[in-house]
């Protein structure tokens, strides 16, 4: 790729040979002009014009374009394949950009890179997202410990004494026992007695229930997907918009 650098001594003059070339068939994209204004006071800048149409301006050519932005003049630039050059140089040369009283002169110079051909940049920023894993705390569920009683029939054996009376007759035989004889009257009492359970309850500790909370971690694996801009560059050729171009393709 070359790049031709013209020089106009105004602005319109410059706008005025850009439609032509656009007109021609030549993209905007490869077309740059350059003023005062789009300068931003940098015309004495050291390396400006290196920095815009490459490292192989010469110290006089960088000096002709300073003269000229300083005078209230333009430059014009168009990026074309080496084999159109001369047919860019005999359109911003003829008479369809230039009149009597237009001061423009051409230069080529060759090698530029593409990123340094304009002064005017665009800029492709690409994106990509990351996964950032924050943690939170969320109720799952709650452990209830409710306290109540109940009741079961339960039985337990014992042993219980009991008295009573026995009363025996017998017969007496014995002569002896007769000279004894009591005629009074006489009751005896003897006590019977029983044993009754007497039922108790006793309340004792039998069981402690102890609550408390645990921790502890485990790994889990977050599976997700993220955005990521990518940029596909594609050079395309120029479109053949006259009699010209298509003579020369042919």
């Amino acid at each position: 790729m070359e790049q031709i650098v013209t020089v106009y001594d105004s602005t319109e003059k410059a706008i005025a040979a850009a439609r032509v070339l656009e007109s021609s068939g030549y993209s905007s994209k490869d077309i740059s002009l350059h003023n005062r204004d789009s300068l931003e006071g940098t015309v004495r800048e050291k390396g400006l014009w290196r920095r815009l149409f490459g490292s192989t301006v010469r110290d006089q050519d960088s000096a002709t374009y300073s003269r000229a932005i300083e005078a209230g003049g333009a430059l014009l630039s168009i990026r074309v394949p080496g084999s159109e050059a001369a047919s860019v140089m005999k359109i911003l040369g003829g008479p369809s950009t230039t009149d009597s009283s237009t001061t423009a002169s051409s230069s080529i110079i060759s090698g530029v890179s593409p990123t340094l051909s304009s002064a005017r940049e665009e800029v492709v920023r690409l994106a990509e997202e990351q996964l950032n894993i924050d943690k939170r705390q969320v109720e799952t569920g709650k452990t209830r410990i409710r306290r109540f009683m109940t009741e079961k029939p339960i039985e337990s054996k014992v042993s219980l004494h009991e008295e009573h009376a026995d009363i025996q007759r017998r017969a007496v035989t014995d002569p002896a026992d007769v000279k004894d004889i009591d005629w009074a009257e006489k009751t005896l009492e003897f006590v019977e007695t029983d044993e009754q359970a007497v039922v108790k309850k006793v309340a004792r500790i039998t069981e402690e229930i102890v609550v408390r909370r645990t921790g502890s971690d485990h790994v889990e694996t977050i599976r997700d997907t993220i955005r990521r801009q990518q940029v596909e560059v594609e050079h395309l050729p120029r479109e053949m918009k006259d009699a010209r171009d298509i003579k020369k393709a042919a």
